[in-house]
């Protein structure tokens, strides 16, 4: 798989970051602290995130961007980091789609307020056929692109299309979620199970899928999640269901138990942002497996890339190569299960 690369479609977008002293009410103030630009969607995130970790099989763009400053941005990242953008499409009277993503100093919670944009015309019309067969098609996120949300052709939705494709065409494919009212998110995802190698995703978008309470006043049920990891398997998902949250991850594969693995023990005072630090994770475990490590090494992978992420204002510009990623966290050892 390795050799023929990894394509990373759907959400490609601006995450403009912004740490702020406090959440204000209505009509209050809040002192913005820190504020950065950066690439983001789990489509950018993934295919910038595999560069740095040192990845040296091909990486592709599949998505939409504005004509704009944005789109500029976007277009100029995948050079530096040589993404390929031969399916990347630019729409003349479209805006880049961006998200204002404003994380409490406080409490470390981040809140998003979210611009379609060219992001919500894009459909399965724009993924080209045919794509390498033996790559890896990564798809996110279901639930902030109306098109591909809604029905198309005879399809549930334009998920489901691009993933049959795909898998008629001989691709592996992997999808990420984003955080919704757990009735969308499983009225989205459930049709797209049957047509995934796998699927990463957090605790609370598995219970969403499975139709368990993962979440509990705050507090991932690591119990219920491995329960959920294993019932969504069992819906269809035909290599991995990994699911992170911050104290670890659950991993369910075929034929074994469910792998328990904590996270990295990041003391709470060097956690600065957590914007991305999902994609990272699964950026880590991707990398690993495309490597072919085992799944342990790959999740631990996976754990570190996430805590350098959270050291950091950056959504995907901070991670070292792989190995300096593992080194870079060795001294905080890691959380028990």
């Amino acid at each position: 798989m390795a050799e023929k690369g990894v394509i990373c479609g759907g959400c490609w977008l601006v995450d403009v970051n912004k740490v702020i002293d406090h959440w204000p009410g209505e009509e209050g103030i809040a002192v913005i602290g820190g504020e950065t630009l950066q690439g983001g969607g789990p489509g950018m995130n993934l295919a910038v995130n595999l560069k740095r970790l040192g990845a040296d099989f091909p990486v592709s763009a599949v998505g939409a961007v504005g004509n704009d400053a944005h789109g500029r941005f976007i277009l100029d990242a995948c050079a530096r980091y040589a993404i390929d953008t031969a399916y990347m499409h630019v729409l003349a009277g479209e805006r880049t789609s961006y998200t204002d993503v404003l994380t409490n100093q406080e409490s470390g919670k981040r809140t998003f307020f979210h611009s379609p944009g060219a992001n919500g015309v894009l459909s399965p019309s724009h993924f080209p056929a045919p794509l390498p067969a033996g790559s890896l098609l990564h798809l996110g996120a279901p639930g902030i692109h109306p098109t591909m949300d809604a029905p198309w052709e005879e399809e549930p939705n334009g998920w489901v299309a691009v993933l049959k494709q795909a898998r008629k065409q001989g691709l592996a494919t992997n999808m990420e979620l984003v955080s919704l009212p757990a009735e969308r998110t499983a009225a989205l995802v459930k049709p797209c199970l049957e047509h995934l190698d796998s699927l990463i995703i957090n605790d609370f978008e598995a219970g969403a899928v499975a139709g368990l309470e993962t979440v509990q006043q705050g507090q991932t049920h690591v119990e219920a999640v491995k329960q959920a990891a294993q019932l969504i398997l069992n819906m269809g998902v035909r290599e991995m269901v990994a699911v992170h949250f911050p104290k670890g991850a659950v991993v369910a594969v075929p034929g074994r138990e469910v792998l328990a693995m904590g996270s990295v023990a990041l003391p709470a005072e060097e956690i600065l942002c957590s914007v991305g630090a999902g994609d990272a994770f699964a950026s880590g475990l991707t990398f690993g497996r495309l490597q072919g490590w085992d799944l342990e090494d790959s999740v631990r992978l996976g754990h570190a890339a996430a805590a350098v992420n959270l050291r950091s204002m950056s959504t995907n510009e901070c991670l070292p190569v792989a190995e300096e990623c593992l080194a870079m966290v060795a001294t905080w050892g890691w959380r028990s299960m």
